[in-house]
């Protein structure tokens, strides 16, 4: 029996691409989504790829995504930026609040935007990676608080009250690996959970509390009415609260509820303390003084943050993204719903471009 299908990034993108269009999407939005998507199974984190696109879809069709929809500013001064995504991709909002971000941290030196009414924003590692290719710090986060279930547990609770609500910062090298930091401060992302169902694996232990407070390893028993543990205990919990309280800068606190939810990014130049090009050398002289440590038992050596993704993402586009069967099989149905062929020769001239380039 089959259990995985090995596409090229160039196919996936093909695929996510006509999906998103015959759903309504334009295609400058649908590509844009497809890149990120793609971008997140080729750096080997699944649970951000092209696994959610049939949820992506169901919300399409549920009015919960406007798929044509343009972000909008809302409020900016030189050093800030409000920003509306009308309920459009979070991932199209976000790469470009984050351009914009960019372009004014250049004017004056520091730009910190809220972005309000978005949708899920996918990987933020990547919006952290497209300020650190530009030469800029780039800090990205998306916090929630009063998520009634399927969420995680404060420290000593057992039952949910937060999101997953992960941090994610890109730093310059100067060179092809940028310093990226990116985790959920839940022990693990609701979508490893997915990515564990879909496998039909176990989770890690300390991962998840079944819907009755016990420890469990069992995907099934998180969407039983589970909830995800925060990760290091009091600390992890800790941060996910600055986290969130960090999104309220955007002001919308629900007082009756005490809940807050949204997205918080800030681009720093480099150039206004210390010339970007020291800067670079001294950031790779010290990760590199890092990695020199000799690695412990059962290691084979100390990587720097952004060095799995940077493999993987080499290693992906010579051989091909493994996608689960159950995961194809859910986007095939998808397609033979909305009427699109998934067949290779749906493959573009610049979608191949699109991936060679990268390599």
């Amino acid at each position: 029996m089959e259990t995985t299908h090995r596409c090229t990034a160039a196919h996936l993108h093909a695929m996510t691409r006509r999906l998103l269009e015959a759903a309504g999407t334009p295609p400058h939005i649908a590509n844009d989504v497809a890149e990120i998507l793609v971008g997140a199974n080729l750096t080997g984190h699944d649970s951000h790829g092209v696994l959610r696109i049939p949820a992506y879809l169901k919300s399409i069709e549920s009015r919960e995504i406007v798929p044509a929809a343009e972000p909008a500013v809302v409020r900016e001064t030189p050093g800030t930026l409000t920003i509306d995504g009308r309920l459009g991709f979070g991932h199209y909002s976000a790469r470009w609040v984050m351009a914009r971000l960019i372009d004014k941290a250049r004017q004056t030196d520091i730009c910190c935007a809220t972005l309000i009414n978005h949708t899920h924003i996918g990987r933020l590692g990547e919006y952290a990676e497209q300020a650190a290719r530009e030469g800029v710090i780039g800090m990205v986060m998306h916090g929630r608080t009063g998520v009634a279930r399927g969420g995680t547990a404060p420290y000593g609770g057992a039952t949910s009250a937060l999101s997953t609500n992960p941090i994610s910062a890109g730093i310059p090298t100067g060179d092809d690996v940028p310093f990226i930091l990116d985790y959920a401060t839940s022990k693990i992302a609701q979508g490893k959970v997915q990515v564990a169902r879909s496998k039909g694996i176990d989770l890690p232990a300390g991962a998840i509390l079944d819907k009755h407070g016990h420890p469990s390893v069992k995907a099934a028993d998180y969407f039983d009415g589970g909830v995800l543990l925060p990760f290091g205990d009091h600390k992890g919990y800790a941060l996910s609260l600055l986290v969130a309280l960090l999104t309220g800068l955007s002001g919308r606190f629900d007082l009756d509820r005490g809940t807050i939810s949204g997205v918080y990014m800030q681009a720093i130049n480099i150039a206004a303390f210390v010339p970007l090009d020291a800067y670079q050398r001294g950031v790779r002289a010290v990760l590199d003084g890092v990695k020199a440590t000799p690695p412990a038992a059962g290691f084979a050596e100390v990587l720097a943050p952004g060095e799995p993704e940077h493999r993987a993402r080499a290693q992906r586009l010579a051989h091909g993204i493994e996608v689960p069967a159950t995961t194809y099989r859910e986007i095939q149905q998808c397609a033979d719903r909305l009427g699109v062929s998934l067949a290779p020769d749906i493959i573009e001239d610049a979608d191949s471009r699109r991936y060679v380039a990268s390599v």
